[in-house]
């Protein structure tokens, strides 16, 4: 439900209110301009109202980045935890939350025009359907993803983009003084805010991945970098004949979630390493969201260790988005500019999937849709 909340806003964000409806179309500015009326001289009105339109479409593009902000600031004081019996006024919240009021309404009242949550003509505001995973008990919290996504080290990578431009290297470098994993692993806080809101990013996606994908009756399946093993733990409940091994950093396996769950007891394990240098042995192997924070050269290494291991008949199923081709909205080309000025890597498309594994001695098979905005794409030996 989640996903398609995102889908639809992105879908609909420029909609015929957007790019399309700020520019307006030609009988419009025969209205305005006088055009067929008889009058002389009206492609000058007419110029100036579309670059007038123009103008007030981008200004309005480049407000955007308000929005995550507020929504930043909600998710941070908790305030939808506070809405989950009903509406309520900015004072009550704000008191419940330790906030300013008049300052709290604001950010409430940006967020209304996004649908998250709904003014009354009380003045008192109601979380949505479309905000309710806003909320840090909510089955599927996006709350810690919502933190992650806007923290400090994807957001000023953000703000300093023109430098992946001329310079041709991630912004995170520059600010931060040293690469996006560097960072993460002498600084606790922030590696701490990207798992848990990685974790949280992914619950949503896991269980319709694993129910779209018809995985092998039996063997061993190895989620490689699979963090807290949320998408293992989902592709071990719907396949009761296949075992799991969680592959990923020490620090990282220690808040796996595996052992609370009495129906995958006995088969799974936890196996610590680094991808880049081997992976343990496995009829199929899970990567996702991993390559996309990699360059070709680097997924390169990533994939050659997966099928150096790969038991005869296996596969290697990476599951990331595939970037769709045309000018429609999708969260891949979104999430691709995070790679570019935060990390060293990309989002691919199907035809980028393809060329990486030929380089590798690796097949792309097929490509398989899921309810998600991320794929499951399969590579075999070739």
């Amino acid at each position: 439900m989640q996903e398609d909340f995102v889908r639809q806003d992105e879908s609909n964000h420029h909609g015929e209110d957007g790019a399309a409806g700020a520019l307006g179309g030609a009988a419009a500015d025969r209205a305005e301009g006088g055009a067929g009326s008889g009058e002389t001289g009206s492609a000058v009105p007419d110029a100036e109202a579309r670059s007038r339109r123009s103008a007030s479409f981008l200004i309005d593009e480049a407000l955007g980045f308000l929005y995550p902000a507020a929504l930043r600031a909600a998710a941070d004081v908790k305030v939808a935890d506070h809405l989950v019996d009903g509406p309520r006024s900015p004072a009550d919240l704000a008191a419940a939350t330790g906030t300013h009021a008049p300052n709290l309404y604001r950010v409430l009242r940006l967020l209304a025009t996004r649908g998250v949550v709904a003014e009354d003509d009380q003045g008192r505001f109601a979380l949505t359907e479309a905000g309710q995973a806003l909320r840090s008990d909510a089955p599927y919290s996006a709350r810690t993803a919502i933190l992650m996504l806007t923290d400090r080290t994807m957001w000023l990578p953000g703000n300093e983009m023109s430098r992946c431009l001329t310079e041709d290297t991630s912004a995170f470098d520059g600010i931060f003084g040293m690469p996006f994993f560097d960072y993460f692993a002498r600084d606790e806080r922030t590696a701490a805010v990207f798992h848990v809101g990685m974790a949280a990013m992914s619950d949503a996606e896991n269980a319709p991945i694993a129910a779209s994908y018809d995985f092998p009756a039996s063997g061993t399946v190895v989620d490689v970098g699979g963090g807290h093993g949320g998408l293992l733990l989902e592709v071990l409940r719907h396949h009761r004949g296949l075992d799991g091994v969680l592959y990923d950093q020490s620090h990282v396996l220690a808040g796996h979630r595996l052992a609370a769950e009495e129906a995958v007891a006995g088969r799974w394990a936890l196996a610590d390493g680094d991808f880049f240098t081997d992976v343990p042995p496995g009829d199929v192997y899970l990567i996702k969201r991993i390559l996309h924070d990699w360059d070709d050269e680097r997924s390169a290494a990533i994939l050659a260790n997966c099928r150096r291991a790969l038991r005869p008949g296996g596969r290697i199923l990476i599951v990331d988005a595939v970037v769709p081709p045309g000018n429609a909205p999708h969260q891949a080309k979104a999430l691709d500019l995070m790679m570019m000025a935060s990390l060293v890597g990309r989002e691919r498309t199907e035809a980028d999937f393809a060329a990486l594994f030929e380089a590798t001695g690796l097949r792309l098979s097929r490509v398989v849709p899921t309810p998600t905005v991320l794929s499951v794409v399969e590579a075999v030996v070739a």
